[in-house]
């Protein structure tokens, strides 16, 4: 058959051809997962993950023995009711659309489209549901640093409150003009590699507001540690998913996560070092617990620099870091009496402000060419907006925080009653104590002249006769 002059099949032939070769050009168009990059995400989400309870045993070795099963599931609960939140809503709202700089909108909501076709937006390289999981570990832990402000104190029924407020008033405008295309600070030119403005700069500055308006316990500086043990234990735990935490930040297995892992690695060395000096200075000894708190602020402030600065800016931040942050906790307990149980503005606060400020100084191209050079290198104008980020996010965190307290206060008391912290939140608010041992004074009424009004027979009685 002829059409034209033309055999049929050449016209069969010619279309196929042509056809294929559109489905080939198409393929090389689309976006490809890169098996490595996918790897080591995977990895690094479940590094991040880890640092939710190793968060929680730093801050449960610190307090006193009543009051560890609190702080472990104070941090603990995070993973529940954020990472449910995530899924629903928050994903969506930092990383899908824009309204003026500082939300999104409901494009991803109930991880609507969120599959395994990369989102090219932000990771072109890797599942967009992965990008996601990584994302969300870190609004889990977010909210989880703030508990050291208020612990063995807060009521763990206003704390169930306060977590989805939080984190979607403070949380998410922070993340979405910080990371998402269209954000406000993003567009001043802010840098945050992974994450100082957006998780510990918010969580420190709330951590402040809460210590501000939530009463003092009732032996302010008295705290004798449950267990060192644990302190060290959620330090290596910390150091460790810190690694996912920053290097995990390049979105890829690349120079530049390996960039990110060494100054991340180095800085909190140099902020143990730095921390232990001053403490020698200071108190005439050094201390496990403030070596374990300082790698923890080194680790803090290298979070927003990791991959924008050289390894030897990571240990000056470090340097730094480590003894301006034992100084402002040390004027802060000497002179203003602020009751931050485990000093989460002097550590997260003031060490994200560090780390972010630091970034302005020196950060450079050389290292990360999507960046920007800071004012060692003549770039004045990556330290103003550093500045002016630092500022805006302040502001944000305290003036919401605020709101959020006094919207809780309405329906429910924040703090528990004197009475029921002198006898331990564990028993208080959830009947359990971390060992059959702790509190075994209460058996035989030792503990009696201590609480007013109160007589105890057993422990088994505490839960059913204390007003929480």
């Amino acid at each position: 058959m002829k059409i034209f002059g033309v055999k049929y099949g050449v016209y069969v032939g010619t279309l196929s051809a042509l056809l294929s070769f559109s489905t080939a050009w198409a393929d090389e168009l689309a976006p490809r997962i890169d098996t490595g990059d996918t790897a080591w995400m995977l990895i690094a989400t479940a590094l991040v993950f880890v640092m939710t309870p190793g968060l929680a045993f730093f801050y449960g070795g610190m307090v006193q023995s009543r009051h560890v099963v609190s702080t472990l599931f104070q941090s603990f609960i995070s993973l529940g009711v954020i990472a449910v939140l995530w899924a629903c809503f928050g994903y969506s709202l930092v990383f899908s659309g824009d309204h003026g700089g500082w939300i999104g909108d409901f494009g991803f909501a109930f991880l609507r489209g969120v599959g395994e076709t990369p989102n090219t937006a932000y990771a072109a390289t890797i599942p967009h549901e992965l990008f996601m999981l990584f994302q969300g570990m870190f609004a889990v832990i977010t909210p989880a640093l703030i508990t050291g402000a208020f612990a063995e104190r807060i009521r763990f029924k206003a704390w169930l409150l306060i977590l989805p407020l939080w984190m979607l008033l403070v949380y998410v405008p922070v993340a979405h003009s910080v990371w998402a295309v269209g954000g406000f600070l993003r567009g001043l030119g802010a840098l945050d590699f992974a994450g100082g403005l957006v998780v510990h700069m918010t969580a420190g500055y709330s951590a402040l507001v809460f210590a501000i308006l939530m009463r003092k316990r009732n032996a302010v500086g008295a705290t004798t540690p449950y267990d060192l043990g644990m302190v060290l234990l959620g330090t290596a735990l910390l150091w460790f998913g810190w690694f996912g935490f920053n290097a995990g930040s390049a979105l890829g297995s690349n120079g530049l996560a390996a960039h990110a892992f060494s100054t991340t690695f180095f800085a909190a060395a140099a902020a143990m070092v730095s921390w232990v000096i001053t403490d020698v200075l200071i108190k005439g000894k050094p201390s496990l617990v403030g070596a374990c708190v300082g790698a923890v602020a080194g680790l803090v402030a290298i979070t927003p620099a990791a991959g924008f600065v050289t390894q030897m800016s990571g240990i000056l931040i470090g340097l730094i870091t480590g003894a301006g942050c034992n100084l402002v906790i040390h004027v802060i307990k000497e002179k203003f009496k602020l009751d931050d149980t485990l000093d989460v503005f002097g550590c997260h606060g003031i060490g994200g402000t560090f780390g972010t400020i630091l970034t302005g100084l020196f950060a450079t191209k050389s290292v990360n060419p999507a960046g920007a050079d800071g004012w060692i290198y003549g770039g004045v104008d990556l330290m103003r907006a550093q500045l002016l980020s630092s500022v805006l996010v302040i502001a944000w965190s305290c003036v919401a925080t605020g709101i959020i307290v006094f919207a809780v206060r309405r329906v429910t008391s924040l703090e528990v009653s004197k009475t029921a912290e002198w006898l331990g939140l564990d028993l208080s608010q959830h009947g359990e104590r971390i060992h059959a041992s702790v509190l075994s004074s209460e058996s035989d009424g030792t503990l009696d002249s201590r609480i007013p009004g109160m007589t105890l027979s057993s422990p088994e009685r505490t839960t059913s006769q204390v007003s929480v």
